[in-house]
């Protein structure tokens, strides 16, 4: 929404309404290319340009105001979203519990707060003891470079693993809940998320560690009916042939890189969004909670 709005920002010298929206629908198809996977990405421009097509009337510098307004309504919208969701999921995370998650679904992936690390920050201020286990996330490091940089600057106490160490840690007893957030959940269940966490929930289904996501109703996609349906984002090789700027790959290896997996319904103990928790069977429960009202739920203290 903000990329949207900085784009009408930067065309709202056109000259005619005309030529303001031919520029704008650009900038909505640039935005909406750069993350096939991620269907709230969708459900942002498709917002931004809803408002923009009821202001079709005005000049494009007044429709430019207009969206700039549209978007920071929707920033605060998702913080107190975010609050909410974390308020909601808290009560499944047991005092003096450890929590593994996986990337990054805090405060730097959303307006503020998070969803995943929401969930955790809400815990955390119920007054319950919780630790947390932040998988490295490779290829990009997400896990390490932004999860846990939130909780040490958060004051929650977090222990890094490389991706690898998961089923060393749940075999050991040492994680008694995975939370993660999603990009994508189908009407079945079937969860996208950063690749890696579909492992995950096969591990945690193996030893009996509850699997949680958690993710704002946007990020439900009813048109969407499992898993199967989902684009799978894949990024280039350089990411993982090099680190650091220096090449780590044998030189002629050939080097596969998606950027998200499919966490299947049965593998997910529950799915928590900003309108309660759902728990299976996953197709009755989100067509239940599809049909509540869209409404910002009261902000959470």
């Amino acid at each position: 929404a903000m990329g949207f709005a900085l784009g009408a920002a930067e065309n709202s010298g056109a000259h005619t309404k005309e030529e303001f929206a031919e520029r704008m629908a650009g900038v909505r198809k640039t935005l909406e290319a750069t993350r096939p996977t991620a269907v709230n990405l969708f459900w942002a421009t498709g917002r931004m340009a809803d408002a923009m097509e009821r202001h079709g009337d005005a000049p494009p510098d007044e429709t430019a105001r207009i969206l700039r307004d549209e978007a920071v309504a929707i920033c605060n919208e998702d913080l107190e979203i975010c609050k909410t969701l974390g308020k909601t999921g808290e009560s499944l995370i047991k005092d003096g519990a450890t929590v593994m998650t996986h990337c990054n679904a805090g405060g730097l992936a959303t307006a503020g707060y998070g969803t995943a690390l929401g969930v955790i920050r809400a815990a955390r201020d119920a007054g319950k003891e919780i630790n947390v286990i932040a998988s490295e996330t490779r290829p990009l490091l997400q896990g390490a470079r932004l999860t846990a940089w939130e909780l040490c600057d958060d004051g929650i106490p977090v222990t890094l693993v490389a991706d690898v160490a998961a089923g060393y840690m749940m075999k050991n007893g040492t994680v008694d809940a995975v939370i993660v957030g999603a990009d994508r959940i189908a009407s079945n269940g079937d969860v996208a998320n950063k690749i890696g966490t579909y492992q995950l929930s096969v591990l945690a289904r193996h030893h009996g560690v509850e699997f949680y996501v958690a993710a704002p109703w946007s990020t439900v996609d009813m048109s969407c009916g499992s898993g199967r349906d989902i684009p799978i984002e894949q990024r280039a090789a350089g990411e993982v042939s090099h680190f650091a700027g220096a090449r780590t790959a044998a030189d002629g290896a050939g080097i596969v890189n998606p950027a998200f997996d499919i966490t299947p319904a049965e593998n997910i103990r529950s799915i928590i969004t900003e309108r309660g928790i759902v728990s299976p069977p996953f197709a009755e429960g989100l067509a239940r909670v599809s049909r509540l009202s869209p409404s910002l739920p009261e902000p959470q203290s």
